[in-house]
């Protein structure tokens, strides 16, 4: 027993406290991850044997789109599903004015990343607004990266296939194997919510925030395209996945991005030095995965404190191991999305510190 563990539980240091209780066994837990690690071996399994590309993002679609219950997570995947095929849609229209012309282009996403974050803030439907501005201005980001509009056109749309297919199939698994829902009895029903904010277009808060959003997501990306780093691409990901209403609540998701990425690029550095080099099978991979899926998915089927970390040990593992259509071997990735996310944490922190700054309540929205 280390020195730690042998401390009574009223002197050990509180974040060790904290850590334990929110990763201890409750109602639900083991079968939200079981679902998604039989989910997540189908969708790598699938991917590598029909070869469709982007195998790490539709690993990690299915811990984004899982949740406690089939019905929730039915919702959440029909519109994801809606507002990618809108958004890719929206983006190819969208090329063919700025594909060659990125003078254009840049406005152009910092306008969607507005709408986008504005939407998020006064409408009912926000986070399907969120979602389509996102995705139009993430897709917009990478045109240097492509030889050709052609070439760019069918990224696009396997893009979309890599998104949608793994979505399909975790509505699927979970109505399978979730449990329906429990009947909430005793406090009285919620009001029903008000398609749009009374005060949408009075709260100038709300036009603060999508411009504070818009202004971090593209000074990163002004940055690591200037340092022709494409690597850190994640930088501007960050910022637009941790903005929060006030500073303290972004902060602390950032912190959960931060760790939960930090842990998930050990574990992938970690498979690459001494796993994936005796590796001869997509057995042996799947095996992998599914640990990790396992780890990941029950942190994320934690508490709002702390699930967000789970979804990031997930990218971050998946981003070192599934770049490819075979496990990858190299350490720069490691490096360039941990150094993205840094560059996000502080871009965004700067932001929020010396413009508008906005004190929100303790339990500030987690929608995304």
């Amino acid at each position: 027993m280390d020195a730690v563990s042998a401390l009574p539980l009223t002197t050990r240091p509180g974040w060790l406290d904290w850590l334990r209780r929110a990763l201890a066994p409750a109602p639900g837990r083991w079968d939200m991850t079981l679902r998604i690690v039989v989910t997540t071996v189908l969708v790598v399994i699938i991917s590598m044997a029909l070869q469709i590309p982007e195998v790490l993002l539709s690993a990690f679609m299915v811990i984004f789109v899982t949740k406690e219950n089939k019905v929730i997570t039915t919702l959440v995947g029909t519109m994801l599903i809606l507002g990618v095929t809108i958004a890719i849609g929206i983006s190819i229209l969208v090329y063919r004015c700025t594909f060659d012309y990125p003078e254009i282009r840049v406005p152009v996403m910092a306008a969607v990343l507005f709408a986008g974050f504005f939407a998020l803030r006064v409408l009912a439907v926000g986070p399907l607004g969120f979602g389509i501005g996102f995705v139009v201005a993430a897709t917009q980001s990478i045109a240097e990266l492509m030889p050709s509009a052609e070439y760019l056109v069918r990224w696009l749309l396997w893009f979309w296939v890599a998104i949608t297919y793994p979505i399909v199939l975790t509505v699927i698994v979970n109505r399978l194997m979730a449990s329906a829902p429990k009947p909430k009895t005793g406090g009285p029903p919620k009001p029903r919510k008000r398609m749009v904010a009374a005060d949408a277009f009075s709260n100038p808060a709300h036009v603060h925030f999508a411009l504070k959003v818009t202004l971090a997501a593209m000074t990163c990306y002004i940055i690591y395209t200037g340092l022709d780093w494409a690597g850190i691409h994640t930088a501007f990901i960050t910022c637009c996945f941790i903005s929060l209403e006030s500073m303290g609540a972004t902060l602390h998701k950032g912190t959960l991005r931060l760790a939960g990425c930090a842990c998930g690029g050990l574990l992938g550095f970690l498979s690459i030095m001494y796993l994936v080099p005796h590796m001869e099978s997509i057995v042996s991979l799947a095996l992998l995965i599914a640990a990790v899926a396992a780890l990941a998915g029950w942190v994320a089927a934690g508490s709002e404190r702390i699930a967000y970390a789970g979804l990031q040990i997930a990218l971050a593992f998946y981003m070192c191991i599934l770049q490819d259509l075979a496990p990858d071997t190299d350490f720069v990735k490691i490096r360039d999305r941990i150094v993205g996310i840094v560059l996000g944490i502080a871009v965004t922190t700067l932001v929020y510190r010396y413009i508008w700054p906005e004190r929100g309540p303790e339990g500030a929205r987690q929608a995304r």
